[in-house]
């Protein structure tokens, strides 16, 4: 009962929250990437809100910048079932994977863990008269939603969180680029 009761909660603030801060959920096809963005650098990147704003996308500022929310039931990974990685759409980092996926029901898409403890920062977020925890790029520090203790076993935790600050990159994808790495590697 108590998890119905907070995904309705959740469904209900995001609603009311759509018309002030909701952007729309799909990236530009022409979202520029910033010098920082890799998939394999995991240094802190330290770039001031003015120019990640040159870089992102408003709606991807929006969220990972300014802390706002997509619109619910609007993310193209919401309902996903593809297999591979989420990144961090705003510096690349290794966010989440896609077994750790699941269909919580609350508009954004959820997972029960990140990759790794590094690859997240959590912080007491206060805002809007409630009491959550905000979850942010370990790396960028952009805020990418917030996590929530109904989530299911083997954690308990729901880590909900905005579509247009994840980048994704299918299994196979990446497979292949790992291979033709490694070909041109060794020479042959």
């Amino acid at each position: 009962m108590k998890n119905k009761i907070t995904l309705l909660l959740c469904g209900m603030i995001g609603i009311l929250l759509q018309n002030c801060y909701g952007q729309p959920a799909s990236k530009p096809e022409n979202q520029k990437k910033s010098p920082e963005y890799s998939h394999t650098d995991t240094s802190k990147v330290n770039v001031g809100n003015k120019d990640w704003q040159k870089i992102l996308a408003p709606e991807v500022y929006n969220v990972a910048r300014l802390k706002g929310t997509e619109r619910p039931f609007t993310s193209e990974y919401e309902h996903s079932k593809e297999v591979g990685t989420f990144y961090c759409a705003v510096c690349g980092n290794a966010l989440f994977r896609s077994n750790a996926k699941y269909e919580s029901g609350c508009g954004w898409p959820s997972f029960f863990e990140p990759i790794s403890k590094k690859s997240i920062i959590e912080a007491s977020d206060n805002s809007l008269g409630m009491r959550r925890t905000e979850v942010m790029c370990g790396r960028c520090k952009s805020h990418l939603g917030h996590v929530f203790d109904d989530g299911p076993p083997p954690t308990g935790l729901r880590y909900c969180i905005n579509g247009v600050v994840l980048d994704f990159e299918k299994a196979q994808t990446a497979e292949k680029k790992y291979n033709k790495k490694t070909k041109a590697n060794s020479g042959s």
